[in-house]
């Protein structure tokens, strides 16, 4: 690691730096990695392959969580990542701790998504755990496009400048208690969302599946026009991965 810092009260930014960047792939928008974070005594567990292809864990499976990569520049070799400090948790509590040379493993990056350049209408939504990806998304717009964002925050103090878009108007929510993503859908039903639209929505995996059956039942966008994440579930230490709601 590089260096660290504080975005705002409850999301803090990583960088990670090193030679092992060197093979890294640019993310495309929205993309995935595996961050492996170290024992308790700072050792890392290293994964071999096995002889089906898949990795194998010697040594017992490390802790593991799924990020969205912010900023990869190459040619510096740095890698910077957004973590939420949401509480009690291995990653969150890892990041509220971490400093310059201490060390944690990437894997990735993965991700199917690809920003349809023809796509001139863009509804796009998403809580504190897809800011990154909401950030990365923006950047990847046509500047011709025209996107309505709505983004929902447990707390105002988290509200972060996103990158500058022309077409984009940016609507901050503050989460009211015990309704994740109730923001995002109330703010969904009213919107002009014409029959050209591109949804993506990045949130609890609950109030993601609202959303996305709203757009594709109620809405009657094509389903390749509708990109849901669920990046959470209420009550859920580790929700998986590749969680599209599309059940």
């Amino acid at each position: 690691m590089v260096a660290t810092a504080a975005l705002t009260p409850n999301l803090r930014a990583v960088t990670f730096g090193g030679d092992a960047l060197a093979t890294f792939a640019e993310p495309v928008p929205t993309a995935h990695i595996k961050v492996f974070l170290p024992e308790p005594d700072g050792t890392m567990r290293v994964g071999v392959a096995g002889a089906d292809g898949m990795v194998e864990w010697p040594d017992g499976r490390p802790t593991m969580r799924t990020y969205t990569p912010r900023r990869f520049d190459a040619e510096a070799r740095t890698l910077e990542v957004w973590f939420v400090l949401h509480g009690d948790g291995p990653a969150a509590d890892w990041a509220a701790r971490a400093k310059v040379g201490d060390r944690a493993a990437i894997g990735g990056p993965g991700g199917r998504f690809t920003v349809d350049p023809s796509a001139r209408r863009w509804w796009i939504a998403g809580d504190t755990s897809a800011l990154a990806a909401v950030a990365t998304l923006l950047e990847a717009l046509p500047a011709d496009a025209a996107a309505e964002v709505h983004l929902e925050l447990d707390d105002a103090a988290d509200e972060i400048a996103l990158p500058a878009h022309p077409g984009a108007s940016v609507t901050w929510h503050v989460r009211g208690v015990g309704q994740a993503g109730g923001a995002l859908l109330d703010a969904l039903q009213p919107a002009d969302v014409t029959p050209d639209t591109h949804l993506w929505a990045g949130c609890e995996a609950s109030a993601v599946r609202r959303i996305r059956a709203h757009a594709l039942r109620d809405l009657a966008l094509p389903r390749d026009q509708v990109t849901t994440r669920g990046y959470w579930r209420v009550g859920e230490a580790n929700h998986p991965d590749h969680d599209f709601g599309e059940d």
